[in-house]
């Protein structure tokens, strides 16, 4: 029992410094949520600067939440960790999908697979608010494109068929997914064919309007 005394002040100490980093780990998970909030709004504002600005101070963040892994994996993979990491993703693949930029990866991200693949999931949500948004304004094109991305985000995520436990809950995301394309295609169908129906209209009331 001489040396109980030396064990316990060691305890202490890593007790402490365990604690003071998942104190931080938490702030940065906090400022990441925020940060990628606010790169999101931007982008649905058309104001790519400063989606730009707000993606780079999260990508600081994410930096330092990676260097909390090679001390304390259980902290790096807590949930409020890994849930600040899957708003990155997801504000990331947003605005690449938006921008026809190419798609980043995990690896470039700097995040586990299975948040990747929840991050993509939830951007889904993020083209279908876009696509609503642009419908407002007429522009079928790139509404269907954006349904196009979320046709191959669902195509993808049903492949992945493996226990909750390995992917961290994907199987009700992708579920959502597939519910948010659907009322997608829906809505866009009736107004392209609202649309189409207003330009016959006005085609008649020429018409009669020459006669």
């Amino acid at each position: 029992m001489k040396n109980l005394d030396e064990i316990i002040e060691r305890a202490h100490q890593s007790f402490e410094d365990r604690t003071k980093v998942r104190d931080q780990a938490l702030k940065q998970a906090r400022r990441l949520t925020r940060y990628c909030a606010n790169a999101i709004r931007a982008i649905h504002r058309d104001e790519c600067a400063l989606a730009e600005e707000h993606l780079i101070a999260a990508a600081e963040l994410v930096a330092e939440l990676n260097a909390v892994a090679s001390r304390y994996p259980d902290i790096y993979y807590a949930g409020y960790t890994q849930d600040a990491l899957k708003e990155y993703t997801e504000a990331q693949v947003t605005r690449a999908l938006i921008s026809g930029r190419e798609l980043p990866s995990p690896e470039e991200l700097r995040v586990e697979y299975n948040t990747y693949l929840k991050g993509l999931a939830e951007s889904a949500g993020e083209l279908r608010r876009r696509t609503l948004d642009i419908l407002r304004h007429n522009r079928y094109e790139e509404a269907e494109r954006l349904l196009g991305f979320m046709d191959e985000i669902y195509a993808v995520l049903v492949t992945i068929d493996y226990p909750d436990a390995i992917t961290g809950g994907l199987r009700r995301l992708t579920d959502i997914v597939r519910g948010v394309t659907e009322r997608t295609r829906g809505d866009l169908t009736m107004s392209l064919r609202q649309e189409r129906l207003e330009r016959q209209l006005r085609r008649f009331e020429e018409h009669i309007g020459d006669r």
